[in-house]
C-alpha cells in the first residue's frame, strides 16, 4: 500500500486520550493558557501513526458505524490512527441484501471520516464465507460466479478513489490448509479466489488487492498453504499485491513460530503483507502477568513487522475493549485492545509505543522485560522417572540483559508428595557450568503445579536479538518413581522449538514473560 501523508486537524494532533476526552466533554472549549498546554503536550508526543509513519509504515484501528457517535472515542480514532478498516459496513450482508440493490450508506459514512482526517481506507471485504445475505447460499452453483463478480465490481467500482487497499477474498483456509467451504469454492473451487481478484483490479485498478486470513501469522500448515497459492497465482498472472495477516492472538497461547520469516518469505515473493486486525485477547480477569505476556505479543508483532521492508503496517481491530468483539465471540476472554473500556491507553500501548521508536507514555504498568521462553519437550514417554524440558531464551529487546539477573520456572506435579529432587543439566551451548537449577515447592499448590523447576545464571549476558540455545535439563524424584507429566502446567508435547507462555521469566525479581499457573 502506498504510503499517504495524513493532515490532522491540529485542535487533537497527538493528545492522549484522556485530554481529548475531557476537550470534548467540555464542548471542546479551552483557555488560552489550557490551550497552551495542549498544544506543547501534542507536540511532545507523536501519535502511533507518527511513529509508525516515521518507520516507512502506517499504524492503523478498526472502526464500526455504532461507534463513530461517540465523541471522545472518534477523536481519539481520528487523530492517534492513519488508516482505518469498517469492521461490517462493507461487507455482503449490507452492501448487497438482496441480489442486485446495493447500499454503500454505512461504507460511505467511514470513507467521509476517514477523508474528514486525512486518513487512508482499508476496504473490508469482497468476498467472505460468513456474514452473506441468504440469496447467495440459495443460488444455483451456474449464478455464483456471476453473482459474485457484479458484486466485487459494484462494491469496488463505488469506492474507487477512496479505498487504497481491498480484503479481496477473506478467510479462504481451514485450519489444516485445506480450502474452506462456501458457496463461492462449491461453485468454482479454488477459481473463485483467481476470478474475485480479477475483477476487483478491473474495477479499480489503483487499489492494492490482498488475499486476507488468521492464523496464518506464524509458520504452520496454513500459512503454508496461503503461500503455495499465492505463488499458483502470481504465476498464473493474476493480480495480487500483499497478503493481510489477521493476527487475533491470545495470551494463552504460544506466539506465533518465526512471523518474522513468514512474513519474510511472502515479501521474498514480490508481495506486500499487512497486520490487518491485531488484538491479544486473554481469560478474564486480567492480571499482571497476563498483561505483560500482552504487551510482550503486540510488542513483537511490531517488531516482526518493522523488521521487514515489505511490511506496509499495522492495524487493530478496534483500538478500545470498550466496542472489543473479542467477548461475543469468546465468552469469558476479552481485555484484547491497546486501550481500556475507560479509553484510557494500557501497558500494551506504551508497548507498542516503544517498539516504534517512541518514549514510553507512562501508559499504567509499562512492561517488564524483554526475554521470552521457547521450549520443547525431550522426553519420550510423559509416565517414566525423568521430567526432560529443552528450553531457551531469546531477548526481543534493544538492550542486553544480564544473565544473572535471570530466573526461569517451568512448574509441575509431583503426584506422590516427594521433596527430594535430583536436578541435570545435559548440555547447552553457553556450558551448563553457567546454568543453575533446582527444584522449589510451591507455595500454594495449584492444578498441575505443585513443584517448579527453577533455573537460573552464574554468569553472562544475551544480546539483543540473541538465544541462549538450547539448554537441556533434567529432573528425578529421590526414589526414582514414575511422574505423570500429561496434567502438568508447563508440560508440552511439541518436539520443536515454540514460544512457551506456561514457562514463567523473572528478570531482576520482575515478571518479563510468561502466565503463572
Amino acid at each position: 500500500m502506498s504510503s499517504v501523508k495524513r493532515c490532522r486537524p491540529t485542535s487533537t494532533r497527538g493528545l492522549p486520550a484522556l485530554l481529548i476526552g475531557a476537550l470534548i466533554l467540555t464542548g471542546g472549549s479551552a483557555t488560552a493558557a489550557q490551550q497552551d498546554t495542549l498544544h506543547e503536550l501534542a507536540a511532545a508526543q507523536d501519535t502511533l501513526h507518527e511513529l509508525a509513519e516515521a518507520q516507512g509504515k502506517y499504524f492503523g484501528s478498526a472502526t464500526d458505524n455504532p461507534e463513530l457517535p461517540d465523541a471522545a472515542y472518534s477523536a481519539i480514532l481520528g487523530s492517534e490512527f492513519g488508516q482505518i478498516t469498517p469492521g461490517n459496513s462493507m461487507k455482503w450482508d449490507t452492501t448487497e441484501p438482496v441480489q442486485g440493490q446495493f447500499n454503500f450508506a454505512k461504507g460511505d459514512v467511514i470513507t467521509e471520516f476517514a477523508a474528514q482526517h486525512g486518513q487512508t481506507v482499508r476496504g473490508h471485504t469482497l468476498v467472505w464465507h460468513s456474514q452473506l445475505p441468504g440469496w447467495v447460499g440459495a443460488l444455483p452453483p451456474a449464478q455464483v460466479e456471476a453473482a459474485m463478480t457484479r458484486h466485487v465490481t459494484e462494491e469496488a467500482t463505488h469506492y474507487r478513489g477512496a479505498v487504497t487497499a481491498w480484503d479481496v477474498v477473506n478467510e479462504p483456509f481451514n485450519e489444516d490448509g485445506t480450502f474452506r467451504t462456501s458457496p463461492f469454492y462449491t461453485a468454482m473451487g479454488r477459481d473463485y479466489i483467481a476470478t474475485a481478484l480479477r475483477a476487483a483490479r478491473a474495477a479499480d485498478p489503483d487499489a492494492e488487492l490482498y488475499l486476507n486470513d488468521y492464523n496464518i501469522e506464524g509458520l504452520g500448515a496454513k500459512s503454508d498453504a496461503m503461500y503455495a497459492l499465492v505463488r499458483e497465482l502470481l504465476d498464473e498472472g493474476v493480480p495480487l499485491d500483499g497478503v493481510g495477516m489477521q493476527a487475533h492472538l491470545a495470551v494463552q497461547y504460544g506466539f506465533p513460530y518465526q512471523m518474522r520469516a513468514n512474513m519474510q518469505r511472502f515479501a521474498d515473493l514480490g508481495l506486500d503483507v499487512a497486520v490487518t486486525e491485531l488484538d491479544v485477547r486473554m481469560q478474564l480477569p486480567a492480571d499482571t502477568a497476563k498483561t505483560a505476556t500482552q504487551s510482550s505479543y503486540y510488542r513483537q508483532v511490531v517488531e516482526a513487522c518493522l523488521a521487514v521492508e515489505r511490511c506496509v503496517g499495522l492495524t487493530v481491530w478496534d483500538y478500545t475493549d470498550k466496542y472489543s468483539w473479542v467477548p461475543s465471540a469468546f465468552p469469558g476472554q476479552g481485555a484484547a485492545n491497546l486501550y481500556d473500556e475507560n479509553l484510557l491507553p494500557k501497558p500494551a500501548y506504551s508497548a507498542v509505543r516503544t517498539a516504534l521508536g517512541g518514549e514510553d507514555d507512562g501508559g499504567e504498568g509499562g512492561e517488564p522485560g524483554v526475554l521470552k521462553a521457547q521450549y520443547r519437550s525431550n522426553d519420550s514417554s510423559a509416565r517414566d522417572n525423568q521430567i526432560k524440558p529443552g528450553l531457551q531464551l531469546v531477548n526481543t529487546g534493544s538492550a542486553t540483559v544480564s544473565l544473572s539477573d535471570v530466573k526461569v520456572r517451568y512448574w509441575f506435579t509431583s503426584e506422590n508428595g516427594a521433596s527430594a529432587y535430583s536436578t541435570w543439566c545435559d548440555w547447552s551451548p553457553i556450558g551448563c557450568s553457567t546454568v543453575t537449577h533446582r527444584v522449589v515447592a510451591a507455595g500454594v499448590p495449584k492444578t498441575g503445579a505443585d513443584h517448579y523447576l527453577e533455573v537460573g545464571f552464574r554468569s553472562g549476558s544475551l544480546a539483543p536479538g540473541a538465544s541462549t540455545g538450547e539448554i537441556q535439563l533434567r529432573l528425578n524424584k529421590a526414589d526414582w518413581s514414575n511422574f505423570d507429566e500429561s496434567d502438568d502446567y508447563s508440560h508440552g508435547s511439541g518436539t520443536s522449538y515454540a514460544d512457551a507462555s506456561k514457562i514463567v521469566v523473572y528478570v531482576g525479581g520482575e515478571q518479563a514473560w510468561g502466565i503463572e499457573p
